[in-house]
């Protein structure tokens, strides 16, 4: 009798815990599938820009400067550096024939600081050697300060720029406390904004005074390259200036 009951038991708990099982797959079976996660949208620049704050206007007035001012003295130097190969040649033979007004209608159509400096110098012939070579390279500082004209603005900007994007560094810290302090909570959310800000203006900075100094020195570069043709011009100009006496 007690094995009966004991059996009787079995079945009964059996049965319960096969109802409870099919209860909760019938449940499992009607609740709805996860949707999936919303994926994050990437950032457009104007977005990027915006979350950088008010200090990312004067960051972009200080690219536009650097653009243009880039552009144009490259152009400028570009144009200057171009001299032809007989130029000189073609001075000396004008001098050795004496024909000078020749030599100075050539300088006068020869677009390059170095025709501007021989131009000076064939009007100055038959005035002391000394006196020749001291106007000449008067003029030839007249014309390097044209060519350096706004050189100094790209350097300014390329310390000015990482200055800038340092305050933005600092308002984006000012920021995340001031959004902690309304809300009294450290969140991503609540910090985020002051997040953007500091990294956008830093990086900006960085960036922009990056671009100023390798156009700086690029310039640079272009310029010792017509001081050098100058300075040559300048030594051959007078050679052929001594020429006859010797």
């Amino acid at each position: 009798m007690f094995h009966s009951i004991l059996f009787q038991i079995a079945n009964t708990g059996g049965a319960v815990v096969n109802q409870l099982i099919d209860t909760a797959n019938s449940a499992a079976a009607q609740m709805p599938l996860p949707t999936e996660l919303p994926k994050q949208t990437s950032l457009s620049l104007l977005d990027l820009i915006i979350k950088g704050g008010p200090i990312m206007i004067p960051m972009g007035i200080l690219s536009c400067i650097t653009i243009y001012f880039f552009f144009e003295r490259y152009l400028t130097l570009k144009k200057s550096i171009h001299l032809d190969d007989n130029f000189m040649n073609s001075i000396k033979d004008f001098i050795n024939s004496g024909n000078l007004d020749a030599a100075k209608a050539l300088c006068r159509n020869t677009t390059s600081p170095v025709a501007r400096m021989i131009e000076r110098g064939v009007s100055r012939i038959g005035k002391p050697i000394k006196e020749i070579e001291e106007s000449m390279e008067n003029v030839g500082k007249l014309q390097i300060n044209h060519l350096e004209k706004n050189l100094s603005i790209l350097s300014l900007i390329g310390r000015i720029a990482p200055i800038l994007g340092f305050v933005g560094t600092i308002a984006g810290v000012i920021k995340i406390f001031y959004d902690i302090s309304l809300t009294d909570n450290i969140s991503i959310g609540v910090i985020s904004g002051g997040l953007y800000q500091k990294m956008i203006t830093s990086a900006s900075g960085l960036i922009i005074g990056l671009i100023a100094f390798i156009g700086y020195y690029f310039l640079n570069a272009m310029l010792d390259k017509i001081i050098n043709k100058m300075e040559t011009a300048s030594v051959q100009f007078l050679d052929i200036l001594h020429e006859p006496t010797k």
